[in-house]
């Protein structure tokens, strides 16, 4: 399965639903299944937004806090659009991302969040053999992305 890697918070905000839009400097032709892998590296909290969001819902003090070096969650990968003024999202996605005309978003669906499987990431798309993948999922609640209770869920068509 495809997949591609995101500094910390990004990865978990995709995790939780927060984020639906990946912004890329490229397009994509690419549709489907796409895991989100949370990079080694953190940035530190972009905005004050952004880091009370992680502070309300008690899922991170630091985002050294969130998952590192892991795969975090799949989504559906369903389109690719280039950002115009007229075009950026407003509210909570847009502070989730770089929406700078020119740029593109990647539209995403459907995350289901994982219980943080380590993984060595890569720079743009690099794949992630079934074996690595078909294991436990994190709970609904977004709170035990960090936790070891796992329920299973096929992932595989």
């Amino acid at each position: 399965m495809k997949a591609i890697s995101l500094w910390q918070p990004w990865a978990s905000a995709m995790a939780l639903g927060w984020k639906r839009n990946e912004t890329r400097h490229r397009r994509t032709s690419y549709r489907g299944p796409l895991l989100i892998h949370a990079a080694k590296k953190v940035v530190g909290w972009p905005s004050m937004d952004i880091q009370e969001l992680f502070w309300e819902d008690d899922i991170a003090f630091q985002p050294s806090d969130l998952p590192l070096g892991a795969i975090v969650c799949k989504v559906d990968l369903v389109g690719c659009e280039e950002i115009f003024i007229h075009t950026r999202p407003k509210g909570i996605e847009r502070i989730l991302g770089d929406y700078t005309p020119g740029r593109f978003m990647w539209i995403t669906e459907n995350p289901i969040s994982f219980g943080p499987i380590p993984f060595r990431g890569s720079q743009g798309f690099f794949n992630v053999p079934e074996s690595a993948i078909n294991i436990n999922i994190a709970p609904e609640n977004p709170k035990l992305l960090n936790e070891k209770k796992t329920r299973q869920l096929k992932l595989w068509n």
